[in-house]
């Protein structure tokens, strides 16, 4: 008789991945199986997006394998604008790979954000100025502290600033994080002569446009992971060397790549290969999709750590 699969909350999640940091070695070790092809043992479908119209939202799901890690696991993830409840919700599934068994179902949301900065601090590493000194950080929900937790950690930026739509958000992400951090009225201010931009908003129509950014800069480019949907503009996308961290996806469901018509120049992965170069004396842009393989990395940690320490 098959035993029931743990039940790991949003606080076990937490308690047994407290720093993003912990994520970024096993990350890139995925990030670069995938984008070796067949080789990498990485089986991952570009995530199935349904739509549910009557209620503006969406169910996405991604499952993955990573032969590396023998770990087998599917995330479903609802997407719902404009409620007063989180945006994103998650639950990630993680099976017993040799016989299929559902072995734990855990709180995706913690994962979600942990994973989404911890890569973001991987392409930043690479592609950032040689010498960056101000960030900025356009959001200021869930993947703006994830971000702001792990970039405090792995980098030293003399200024930090943030913007947000509501300016009152922005006020309490300054207030309740650690550090300094400047709150600014307006995009354009945020952003001017910015080193490392994080763009993890909700928009739909492009809100960061290419003349106001300072020539060689970095752009994580988070948010707007739908084909209809902006937040950077066509001038940014076309001046600045585009990484991704699928080709795949970011061709079916990235809005920022398909209307501006920017070409892909790399995927993260092969630049961790060491097949594409990285570079950080040119405007960049990281476009980051989220791909279940970083779900299964994460997932896979967490469960290892929650069951040695039973």
């Amino acid at each position: 008789m098959s035993r029931m699969p743990a039940f790991l909350s949003a606080a076990v999640v937490q308690d047994h991945l407290r720093s993003s940091s912990l994520l970024i070695p096993p990350l890139e070790t995925a990030l670069a199986n995938f984008s070796s092809g067949p080789d990498g043992g990485v089986t991952q479908p570009v995530r199935t997006v349904v739509p549910v119209a009557k209620h503006r939202g969406f169910l996405g799901v991604m499952p993955a394998y990573s032969a590396a890690e023998d770990a087998l696991t599917t995330k479903l993830v609802t997407f719902y604008e404009g409620l007063s409840i989180p945006s994103h919700q998650a639950t990630v599934l993680l099976f017993e790979p040799s016989n299929g068994t559902l072995m734990a179902v855990m709180d995706g949301n913690v994962i979600t954000a942990k994973r989404t900065a911890a890569v973001s601090a991987i392409a930043t590493k690479f592609l950032k100025p040689p010498s960056s000194e101000v960030l900025c950080i356009l959001g200021a929900g869930v993947q703006a502290y994830s971000h702001y937790e792990v970039f405090a950690e792995q980098f030293s930026f003399k200024e930090v600033r943030i913007w947000n739509r509501t300016r009152e958000n922005a006020e309490k992400f300054a207030n309740t994080v650690q550090g300094e951090v400047q709150v600014c009225s307006s995009v354009q201010e945020a952003v001017a002569g910015a080193d490392v931009i994080i763009t993890v908003t909700m928009a739909t129509e492009p809100i960061l446009f290419g003349e106001w950014v300072k020539p060689g800069a970095h752009i994580n480019a988070i948010g707007a992971s739908r084909p209809d949907w902006r937040e950077l503009d066509d001038v940014l996308m076309k001046q600045a060397v585009l990484y991704v961290d699928s080709r795949e996806a970011a061709l079916k469901e990235s809005g920022d790549v398909l209307l501006s018509g920017a070409e892909i120049f790399a995927e993260l992965g092969e630049v961790l290969k060491g097949v594409k170069p990285a570079y950080c004396e040119k405007t960049t842009v990281f476009k980051s999709l989220g791909m279940a393989i970083e779900d299964t990395v994460a997932a896979k940690l967490v469960y290892d750590a929650w069951s040695s320490g039973k």
